[in-house]
């Protein structure tokens, strides 16, 4: 037992009988016998005995439910984005030190510690629910570091005093009540919600829709002046009736005093790889589909264009000296659309073609952003298609539209048809045609190797000509066959495939290769980070695709569409509480891309 950490586990012997000590080592090598199991195949660092002691206290050494709440925890924080948290950064500083949450400086006669959100000091449309978990679950690991808080476990006060309907937020309550029995490392003795106003009071089935049934049982609603029954004055904040004065501010301006470097033990939790070279990771001012609703609402239409404005007005971070020497002019669709020399892919004989690499959520050149092929560079592109060993193509625009040229016939079009571009053979093996897309089977052939590959083109055919589609299900319908595609191969590929385990690149082009490519990729991107962590940031995203495929999102009106797309597809999730199909007007004619 040399290996033991000598602070909280010892002082936990200390405190309990021998044969219940004995149980708990045996409890503890068992939790992290299974624990590390997961940890390395993961590639996280083991957990340690200290923090193991911390879930296994919260669930009374049950080996089981301990494991149960460790990784309802780790998801918990993954999907609400409550990771790597810097608290002496914006805006999650402003939030912590806001007085909004805090931890008193006394116990409870059992010795449990006494947690405070005062609801009254929540105002929504200043902050988002994302930043007040961050705080609130920051704020609780500080509070259950203490042996004392772990083996007497929390009580939380949900302070409804003087608030009204403005300061309050179904789903912010829901998560607050549900996460702390359920996805939190402490014991939770009670909840105690005071003062509540008449509309929260009536019907009580209120607190059915906001908490889990094993949680019902410990929570009570309570008047202040019944709160004295509960707890001694001398554990009370003055405006609750009790003795306490309360500077909320002060305490948690004395905790971050002492954070500094501070590593937060949730990064060894969540098994996020510290390799991840992503620019697409999860931001602070991420937003929820409902704060998405409510900010679209608040700028309109004129509001996002003029947002958009703001971005378009950015430099790209780069240079464009290869797409601009004279000899790669004309492989260039439009003078004016090039690609930055840090971010272009590279060929291996010619060496340049207009493509860029592109980050996905989480993911590493995830895309290929490139013009429509020209019928010079048919070669170029079959020969890129081949080298980044490439699956998946995807097109989104028809050859012509509106009489002009705006991508090549670069694939035979007929199924059983053959062509030859430099030294690749291609041949359409089979055509599926969708109501709004088209799914071609194409087999490459390198006549220098002699080696054969299978690739998919989807081509999406329900863009118009000018704007952009009048409603999202089509394009996202179409996003989601174009994944289950990639994600079907790359398991086919089995062991051959060694790279990112969502596969090679998937190429995305339309004529310029920025307008609507950015848009199908900004959505893939957003939706990706929804799915995963529940919230999303677009202006975030399409700002960081820019840095990598210049001037990617071509009009306002593109960039007002992903907005309703993402809503649109929120609603379709269940994810909105109200709809927002009346959000969802036809677009007016916009610039061509």
């Amino acid at each position: 037992m040399s290996s033991l950490p000598q602070n909280s586990f010892a002082l936990f012997q200390s405190t309990q009988a021998p044969e219940f000590t004995c149980y708990s080592c045996f409890a503890t090598k068992q939790f992290l016998e299974e624990i590390n199991k997961w940890t390395s195949q993961h590639g996280v660092s083991p957990l340690s005995w200290e923090l193991a002691v911390k879930f296994l206290m919260a669930r009374k050494f049950d080996v089981l439910r301990a494991i149960e709440l460790f990784h309802s925890y780790r998801e918990t924080r993954l999907k609400e984005g409550i990771v790597r948290l810097q608290p002496q950064e914006e805006p999650l500083r402003s939030e912590l030190l806001s007085g909004k949450f805090t931890v008193l400086s006394v116990r409870d006669p059992s010795g449990a510690s006494i947690a405070l959100y005062t609801a009254k000091l929540h105002h929504p449309n200043k902050t988002g629910n994302h930043v007040v978990l961050q705080a609130l679950f920051y704020l609780l690991d500080r509070a259950v570091e203490s042996f004392e808080t772990q083996r007497n476990g929390l009580v939380f006060i949900y302070d409804m005093a003087g608030s009204n309907y403005t300061n309050f937020e179904l789903d912010l309550s829901k998560k607050i009540l549900n996460l702390l029995k359920g996805a939190f490392p402490a014991r939770l003795k009670k909840v105690l919600i005071v003062g509540a106003p008449v509309w929260f009071r009536v019907p009580y089935n209120l607190l059915s829709l906001l908490l889990k049934e094993k949680l019902r049982e410990r929570v009570q609603m309570v008047k202040m002046a019944e709160l004295r029954h509960h707890l001694p004055r001398d554990c009370l904040p003055q405006h609750l009736g009790g003795l306490l004065p309360l500077d909320a501010h002060s305490w948690n301006q004395q905790l971050l005093a002492g954070q500094n470097g501070h590593v937060d033990p949730v990064d060894e939790l969540v098994g996020i790889p510290v390799d991840d070279t992503s620019i697409h990771t999860p931001g602070p001012e991420a937003m929820r589909p409902q704060e998405l609703l409510t900010h679209l609402g608040r700028l309109q239409r004129s509001g996002v264009h003029q947002e958009y404005e703001e971005l378009r007005k950015e430099q790209p971070p780069g240079t464009f000296h290869c797409a601009l020497a004279a000899y790669n002019q004309e492989r260039n669709r439009y003078g004016d659309v090039l690609c930055l020399d840090q971010t272009r892919v590279r060929l291996k004989r010619s060496d340049y073609i207009n493509a860029s690499f592109m980050d996905g959520y989480k993911q590493k050149n995830a895309y290929i952003g490139t013009q429509g092929p020209l019928e010079k560079t048919y070669g170029d592109f079959w020969r890129m298609v081949w080298e980044q060993n490439v699956l998946v193509i995807v097109m989104t625009t028809r050859t012509e539209e509106g009489g002009r040229r705006k991508c090549g016939q670069y694939w035979p079009l007929e199924e059983g048809g053959q062509e030859v571009y430099g030294h690749m053979a291609v041949v359409n093996q089979r055509v599926d045609h969708h109501s709004h897309y088209n799914h071609t089977t194409l087999e490459l052939h390198n006549t220098e190797t002699c080696e054969q590959r299978q690739v998919s083109h989807f081509q999406y055919l329900s863009w118009p000509d000018y704007g952009v589609p009048t409603s999202a299900v089509t394009l996202i319908d179409f996003l989601g066959a174009v994944k289950r595609q990639q994600r079907k191969v790359v398991k086919a590929l089995g062991s051959q495939w060694t790279g990112h385990p969502m596969g090679p690149p998937i190429v995305v082009h339309c004529s310029a290769g920025i307008g609507r490519t950015g848009t199908f990729c900004a959505l893939d991107i957003c939706l990706s980070q929804l799915q995963d962590v529940g919230s999303l940031n677009i202006c975030q995203t399409v700002r960081r695709m820019r840095t990598q495929r210049a001037f990617s999102i071509q009009t306002p009106d593109q960039y007002y569409f992903c907005h309703n797309a993402i809503l649109e597809h929120a609603q379709r999730q269940g994810l909105l509480s109200i709809s927002a199909v009346n959000l969802l007007t036809p677009e007016p004619p916009g610039v061509p891309s």
